[in-house]
Parts: C-alpha cells; structure tokens; sequence
C-alpha cells in the first residue's frame, strides 16, 4: 500500500473530507493518488489528526 493509499483508507476511516484536513482539496487529491508526497510536518499533522503515529502512516508494511 503506498502512502497515498494509507492517507486515503485513515481519512476515510475517520469519516473525514479532504476538505476537513484543512489543507488544499487539491494537494490531498494528489497525495492520495501518489502525483506528490506530503512533507513530514504534513505527515505528522495528519497521522495526529487520523489518531495514529506517524511511523504507522509511512510505513507501508504496517497493518
């Protein structure tokens, strides 16, 4: 699962928008279909706000 996937399955999980991460619809868009990658301040925002660590959201052989 790339981390594009990973960002899709816990924002989805969280029953959040992309809208709701208070970042561009546009650049989840291409994070979440691998175009570009988060920088790691993005990523632990993120991981904060999926309630997960951030080593669980980057690495992909994480269940």
């Amino acid at each position: 699962m790339t981390l594009g996937e990973r960002i899709q399955k816990y924002r989805k999980m969280k029953g959040l928008s992309q809208e709701e991460l208070h970042i561009s619809r546009q650049t989840i868009s291409k994070w979440e279909s691998n175009q570009s990658s988060p920088d790691i301040q993005s990523c632990k925002a993120m991981a904060d706000v999926f309630g997960i660590s951030l080593e669980e959201l980057l690495d992909e052989r994480k269940k």
